[in-house]
């Protein structure tokens, strides 16, 4: 299986990595960086005028279209046998990110905001897709993502390893800027509308809110994980 992704920015990220790629597609007078790397390592690259090129790919594609090998997920418990925790690492778990441009967007926060790996539920989560690698404007390849069965159930292995865990939620008590990082920390984001299910609002050691004063009382998720990684980022940096 293979994955399409497009855009100029995600496929050069892709060409400073070892991920296979089986071809290219690269519209005429354009990419010529693009097209001299496929060349000098033998890919197959198709070039096509702007009139073929556009029929054949639609979306902000700048040009650029690359057929890579299928992005893979890791596990977690070899994942966290990788992980220094004298270091305090960081994770960020996604419960119910269903649009692919809010995960895109969100793991290109994580990768400039300095965590350590993206944890989603193999169901009721949008998956990694060449939409995602192009969102993310190609950070999903410098970003670990984790994929699990149950998120509660990776709570308490993560507590079993020493990390706090901080959901997000409208009605706590407790503000963003009170999260502790002095400690592994896994941080919680929901869904824009829905946040964080009951359970895992239940079962996080604290839930904390992003304090407002206008008349919209949510925010994108994206918006929202960038807020709270770069508030926690500061925190790290300033420790």
């Amino acid at each position: 299986m293979s994955t399409l992704i497009y855009g100029r920015n995600t496929c050069l990220e892709v060409l400073k990595t070892d991920r296979k790629i089986y071809q290219g597609f690269v519209m005429e007078r354009t990419n010529q960086d693009i097209i001299d790397y496929l060349k000098r390592h033998d890919i197959a690259c198709q070039i096509l005028n702007k009139h073929d090129f556009k029929k054949k790919f639609l979306g902000n594609h700048q040009g650029a279209i690359l057929d890579v090998e299928d992005y893979k997920t890791l596990e977690l418990k070899p994942f966290l046998k990788s992980l220094d925790l004298k270091k305090n690492p960081f994770l960020v778990m996604l419960d119910q990110i269903t649009d692919e441009h809010n995960l895109g967007a969100i793991i290109r926060t994580c990768e400039a905001g300095g965590v350590d790996g993206v944890i989603i539920p193999k169901n009721r989560s949008a998956k990694i897709t060449g939409t995602v690698a192009k969102t993310s404007s190609g950070a999903i390849e410098h970003v670990k993502v984790i994929e699990v069965t149950n998120l509660n159930n990776t709570l308490k292995t993560l507590k079993d390893n020493g990390f706090w865990s901080v959901g997000t939620d409208l009605k706590a008590k407790k503000s963003y800027q009170e999260i502790f990082v002095d400690t592994p920390l896994c941080l919680v984001i929901g869904s824009e509308g829905k946040g964080i299910s009951k359970i895992i609002r239940e079962h996080v050691d604290y839930n904390v809110k992003i304090d407002m004063v206008g008349q919209i009382n949510s925010l994108n998720a994206s918006v929202s994980a960038g807020i709270l990684i770069f508030d926690i980022l500061r925190k790290k940096l300033n420790g």
